[in-house]
């Protein structure tokens, strides 16, 4: 007898925030802070355009580690674009291994183009084994 599928929208959060890419590292920060989130997604410019997303250790490595000011640079500049995004249907087994595959920690789970929410590892494991049964 098989276990009954945990999907990827069963144990996603909606740990994020949304930013725009033009806005400075500097005002980045304060939306995470503002929203109690480590991932912000950066809005799509246009209909053809692809999400991006800017984790704090992005930040870290980018902007504090090479020392420069957070007000002089902008989300666009070290963001990771395009993101690697899972659909909500998926079975949370292939998105373990697409991660694994990758490596990759978190992605959003998009469908029709609009972002449902985020999947990280965390959420995987704590929610999602603990599903099955």
């Amino acid at each position: 007898m098989s276990s009954p599928v945990v999907t990827n929208k069963s144990v996603m959060t909606q740990n994020f925030a949304m930013v725009d890419g033009l806005k400075t590292v500097s005002e980045a920060i304060e939306i995470a802070m503002a929203n109690k989130v480590e991932v912000l997604f950066v809005n799509k410019r246009h209909e053809n355009d692809e999400y991006g997303m800017l984790l704090m250790s992005d930040i870290a490595s980018k902007v504090v580690a090479q020392d420069k000011a957070a007000d002089r640079v902008n989300v666009y500049e070290i963001m990771t674009k395009p993101v690697v995004f899972v659909r909500p249907d998926m079975d949370i087994r292939y998105t373990a291994r697409l991660f694994d595959s990758l490596g990759i920690t978190r992605s959003p789970v998009i469908e029709n183009q609009d972002i449902l929410g985020l999947i990280t590892y965390n959420d995987i494991v704590f929610k999602g084994m603990l599903n099955k049964s």
